[in-house]
């Protein structure tokens, strides 16, 4: 009875442990689930007050300081309080593809983006979607209508309000610990380390070139790193956007100018860029009324020099692309784990090569004097080859040449742009014995390649250079 009454003991024993444990698990199962409701419910009051104060800011540009120090309170407490938990399955994506040491290495960047338009604004978006904390926004522009079309967070309430304005409104609404700094001003090369300090990486959403190119000259040497975007505007296929560093960009109109004047500055290379291989297509810059010519020289018209006071069609879906490219790469390589060695589209470096080599030995025999360097360089080469005349030749049907050379077109003008064509070399041969060598004797006098290759390969030239001059209109050479 006594070994009964001892078993039995020891099972109660058992199963008051067992419910204890069971009981003690239930509670800490139950408040965990009740703490993570009351979070969310948090988070739900603070997003409905947000849509409310956004709401109540449509209608009234200006809120008053008391909400405003209101909100920014409630921004503080949620960061340094039970925050980190939802910031993390806000960002679980991001963990699960970067990790934890990755993530802590976005988290803690810093980035300054400057020119927050339809580039700019989508790579804050995203930047800040993705985890980064620290953000500066630098731009002097206002939001106008035709904005809407590509602006990445700027409504119709907007209109007439600072870019950065909107852009960090919006950031505040993803992010509760984001700390955004918004710089209603132009980046001047005069004073550039105030607006750049402290920055991990600085993004160029610039449309002023002369602009531009100061600022990747200033972050080139106090080797800050900075990613730039080249032209969106006139470009619609999403297939040909590209990542490169600036020295192997191809086609593209504005990143040649660019890289051009970069050169001049001692700089050739270690800036990424993102930009389009596509050939512009046939696209004008839009009207001024005739009253604006009557002010003076157009170029004058602008609010800051070089600034286009026409501008050019923009679908509005290729910047936001351009962003996007901007975006990935940066995250992928303050995460540790760089995009290493973007595919090139086209490789063709050889081939210009080539060309601009051959070009300089028949330039030297037709003007009979030694020449180290001509007005025209590699990037010249590419532009003529490849988008005048579409890797073919001049002379109908128009093949693919097995041998392409360039050769000057008209022998009584200088070698540019628009005097250079594209021959098959048994072309090439003719054209040089017809119109280039010197006829000494009256009766084989040079002719004009009109009058060797008829007009309508006249036709396709005059029509190139017209072209050309397209070219140098959006880009300013």
């Amino acid at each position: 009875m006594n070994v009964f009454s001892a078993q039995s003991h020891r099972t109660q024993l058992i199963l008051a442990a067992v419910s204890a444990s069971l009981l003690t698990s239930g509670l800490f199962t139950a408040y965990n689930a009740y703490s993570r409701r009351e979070r969310r419910r948090g988070l739900d009051r603070d997003i409905l007050r947000s849509i409310a104060d956004q709401n109540e800011g449509s209608k009234q540009h200006s809120r008053p300081k008391d909400d405003e120090l209101l909100d920014e309170q409630m921004i503080r407490i949620g960061a340094n309080g039970h925050d980190e938990g939802l910031t993390r399955e806000q960002l679980a994506r991001c963990y699960a593809f970067f990790g934890d040491e990755g993530m802590a290495r976005v988290r803690e960047k810093s980035v300054v983006v400057v020119g927050c338009g339809g580039v700019g604004s989508w790579v804050a978006v995203m930047l800040v979607r993705s985890g980064v904390s620290k953000i500066r926004l630098v731009d002097f522009d206002y939001v106008t209508l035709s904005s809407l079309n590509r602006h990445a967070t700027a409504v119709l309430a907007d209109v007439g309000t600072p870019k950065v304005g909107c852009i960090e409104r919006t950031l505040k609404q993803i992010s509760r610990c984001v700390e955004v700094d918004s710089r209603l001003e132009v980046w001047r090369k005069e004073d550039g380390g105030r607006l750049l300090e402290g920055a991990d990486w600085v993004i160029d959403a610039i449309d002023n070139i002369t602009t531009k190119v100061d600022l990747l000259k200033y972050c080139h040497e106090h080797h800050i790193k900075v990613f730039s975007s080249m032209g969106a505007s006139a470009k619609t296929d999403p297939t040909r956007i590209q990542i490169s560093d600036i020295s192997y960009t191809m086609y593209d109109p504005l990143a040649r100018s660019v890289r051009r004047r970069l050169r001049l500055q001692g700089v050739s290379s270690g800036i990424p860029v993102v930009y389009s291989t596509e050939v512009p297509g046939d696209v004008k810059l839009l009207p001024l009324p005739e009253e604006e010519f009557q002010k003076g020289a157009v170029k004058e018209l602008g609010v800051f020099d070089d600034f286009r006071v026409r501008i050019l069609p923009v679908l509005g879906s290729l910047p936001s692309l351009f962003g996007l490219h901007i975006a990935t790469y940066i995250l992928c390589e303050m995460a540790g784990k760089p995009i290493l060695n973007p595919l090139p589209i086209k490789n063709r470096k050889k081939l210009y090569e080539r060309l601009l080599r051959d070009l300089l030995h028949r330039e030297s025999k037709f003007t009979g004097e030694p020449i180290n360097k001509l007005p025209i360089d590699e990037d010249d080469v590419a532009l003529i080859f490849e988008d005048l005349h579409l890797g073919r030749s001049v002379v109908p049907p128009h093949a693919v040449p097995a041998h392409p050379t360039l050769l000057r077109w008209d022998p009584t003008k200088p070698l540019t742009l628009e005097n250079c064509v594209v021959f098959e070399s048994t072309e090439a041969e003719k054209h040089v014995r017809e119109c280039l060598m010197p006829r000494t004797e009256e009766a084989h006098p040079r002719k004009t390649p009109g009058a060797v290759w008829g007009d309508e390969v006249q036709a396709v030239v005059e029509r190139h250079a017209g072209d050309v001059a397209k070219y140098r209109t959006w880009v300013g050479l």
